[in-house]
């Protein structure tokens, strides 16, 4: 079974309105773009077929990937918290560093301006859950290193 993706309301709908779009309209739009290329003879010269049927292939590997965070988004209640949970900006401070940084815990989806993306499934985004401002937590990066955090801002 496929892990849970946490999502706010507002993403869910958004991914689900772009899914919607990209699988009726689009499609239509595409095909009639590679039919008017095919129309313009020898496809093995034809830079308009190739532009289209590449973006084509794109689209359709977007349209996957929307479809995925469909079926395994999980909508999760905004809720005011000190603690560290999906959904939720939390402020780090990397152990003998002076700066800040911030990262929204979650899915890519509900990226901001101004601020990165974390995984909850991440190795850092799973040893922060649960915790508050002002503790440390310590987690193992993938190639073995031990690092510790400071938690600064949750919010």
């Amino acid at each position: 079974m496929a892990d849970r993706i946490p999502l706010s309301q507002d993403a869910f709908d958004r991914i689900k309105a772009e899914h919607e779009h990209l699988t009726t309209v689009w499609r239509l739009e595409i095909a009639r773009k590679i039919e008017a290329a095919r129309e313009l003879g020898d496809l093995s010269e034809n830079g308009d077929y190739h532009a289209a049927k590449e973006e084509q292939g794109k689209m359709e590997g977007r349209i996957a990937h929307l479809a995925n965070l469909l079926e395994n988004g999980e909508i999760i209640e905004s809720s005011a918290t000190d603690e560290v949970q999906p959904g939720v900006v939390v402020g780090i401070r990397y152990e003998g560093d002076d700066e800040v940084e911030r990262y929204l815990l979650g899915s890519i989806e509900e990226r901001v301006e101004g601020t990165e993306v974390m995984s909850p499934g991440s190795a850092l985004g799973q040893a922060l859950i649960g915790h508050k401002v002002g503790e440390t937590v310590s987690y193992e990066t993938p190639t073995g290193a031990t690092l510790s955090v400071e938690i600064v801002s949750v919010g």
